[in-house]
C-alpha cells in the first residue's frame, strides 16, 4: 500500500477532485482566524495529520492502530479549533482498511464517537462556526458511518474472490492429476488383458507347434489381432477416452477365458436399460479386471459371470471354482481389488468377495441406479 494514490483512496466514496478539496479546504478554515499562531498551529496540524495518514499506510504492525490514534486526535483539534471536521473522512476510509475483524471495529466505533463528540462539543464552545455547516457535517456523519463498512466488505469480497480463483486453480491441477492416474490405470488394465492374453495363447501356440500345426498357426493370427486390437484400444483411450461397454467388454473377456482354457457361462444379459455410460463404464472395468485375475491367480477351471437384473442397481457377479482370492482373513495383495474398490466408490458402488461353498471365490460388483436419476437432472 504504498503508491501514490494511497493518501486519496483507489476506488473514491467520492470524486476523487472532492478528496483533493477535502485537503485544501482546511486551509480556508485556518486562515480565516487572523492570529498568526492559530494559524501556524493549524498549519502544523494538518501536515502532521498527512504525514500520520501517509505513515499508517506504510505500517506492517500494531503501529497502525497508534498512528490512527493520533488521526483523531488531530481531527478532535482541527473540529474544536477551527471547525474543519473533513478529515474524519479520510480516517474513516483508513479504518475501512482494515483486514482484522475485531482491530476494525474497535477502531469504527472509536471513531464515530469521538467525531459526534466533537462536533457536539464543538455546537457548544462556538455555535456560530457550526451552524451554517450543519448540513456538511451530517453529510460527514453519513460518510464516517457508511464509508468503512464499505470498504471493508469491498475487501473481503475481494479476499473471498482471490481464494475462490486460487481454489478453483487447485481444483483444475488436482482434476488433472486425477485424470493422469485414472488414465494410467485404464492404460494398465487395458494393456495388462491384452498382454495376459497374448502370453496365454503364446504358451498354448508353443505347445501346439508339434502336435497341431494348424490349430498353432490360428493361435497366431489371434495373437496379431489381438495386439492390433490392443494397440488401437490404446490409441482411442489416449484420444477420446473412449467408454467401455458391458457387451464389448463380455467378448473380450471370453476370449481371455477361451484362450486360458476356463470354461464359461454366462448368465443373464450384458444389457442395463437406462444405464448411464460412467456407470456402464466402471462395471467394464470391474468385469475385466475381475476375469484377469481369474485368469491369474485362480487356477480355476470354470468362470461364471452373472449379470443381475434389479431396478435398485446394476450388478455384476464374477465366480470361479478357484483356490479363491481369500486365504484367511483378507484378500491376497497384487490382484487389482484396490482399484476395483477406487473405481466402484468413485459412483457409490459396492465390491463385495465371498467364498464359494465349493470352493473358489465370487466378487460382486453392485451400483445403485439412483445415480442414473441423479445423472439426468
Amino acid at each position: 500500500m504504498s503508491s501514490w494514490y494511497n493518501l486519496f483512496p483507489r476506488y473514491p466514496w467520492l470524486s476523487l477532485y472532492i478528496w483533493v478539496i477535502f485537503c485544501v479546504l482546511p486551509f480556508f478554515f485556518i486562515f480565516r482566524t487572523s492570529e498568526p499562531i492559530n494559524i501556524g498551529i493549524g498549519i502544523v496540524m494538518v501536515f502532521l495529520y498527512l504525514l500520520c495518514y501517509r505513515f499508517s499506510f506504510k505500517s506492517q504492525s500494531g503501529l497502525v492502530y497508534m498512528w490512527l490514534a493520533f488521526e483523531m486526535a488531530i481531527n478532535i483539534g482541527l473540529t474544536l479549533l477551527f471547525g474543519y471536521v473533513y478529515l474524519a473522512l479520510f480516517t474513516a476510509f483508513f479504518i475501512g482498511n482494515i483486514r482484522r475483524p475485531v482491530g476494525f471495529f474497535i477502531m469504527y466505533g472509536i471513531h464515530i464517537a469521538l467525531t459526534i463528540g466533537a462536533i457536539v462539543a464543538g455546537f457548544f464552545i462556538e455555535i456560530e462556526l457550526f451552524l451554517p455547516q450543519v448540513h456538511f457535517l451530517i453529510l460527514t456523519l453519513i460518510g464516517v458511518v457508511l464509508l468503512p463498512f464499505n470498504l471493508y466488505n469491498r475487501n473481503n469480497q475481494e479476499k473471498l474472490e482471490g481464494q475462490l480463483v486460487y481454489a478453483q486453480e487447485r481444483i483444475s491441477e488436482l482434476t488433472v492429476v486425477a485424470e493422469r492416474q485414472r488414465i494410467a490405470r485404464d492404460l494398465h488394465d487395458t494393456l495388462g488383458q491384452k498382454l495376459s492374453l497374448i502370453g496365454l495363447k503364446s504358451d498354448l501356440v508353443g505347445k501346439l507347434m508339434i502336435r497341431d500345426p494348424e490349430r498353432a498357426a490360428r493361435e497366431l493370427q489371434d495373437i496379431r489381432q489381438t495386439a492390433s486390437v490392443a494397440l488401437n484400444e490404446v490409441r482411442e483411450l489416449v484420444s477420446n477416452m473412449r467408454a467401455a461397454r458391458l457387451p464389448e467388454e463380455l467378448t473380450r473377456v471370453q476370449q481371455v477365458l477361451r484362450a486360458a482354457e476356463i470354461e464359461l457361462t454366462v448368465e443373464g444379459e450384458a444389457r442395463y436399460e437406462g444405464i448411464t455410460p460412467i456407470v456402464e463404464n466402471v462395471l467394464s472395468m470391474c468385469l475385466k479386471e475381475a476375469v484377469t485375475n481369474v485368469v491369474k491367480h485362480s487356477f480355476a477351471s470354470r468362470c461364471t459371470i452373472t449379470f443381475h437384473s434389479v431396478s435398485e442397481y446394476f450388478s455384476i457377479t464374477v465366480a470361479d471354482n478357484g483356490i479363491g482370492l481369500l486365504e484367511g482373513r483378507e484378500a491376497l495383495p497384487g490382484n487389482g481389488l484396490n482399484g476395483m474398490r477406487e473405481r466402484l466408490e468413485f459412483v457409490n458402488g459396492t465390491l463385495q468377495i465371498q467364498k464359494e461353498p465349493t470352493g473358489g471365490t465370487a466378487l460382486t460388483f453392485k451400483i445403485p441406479s439412483i445415480l442414473r436419476n441423479i445423472v439426468e437432472e
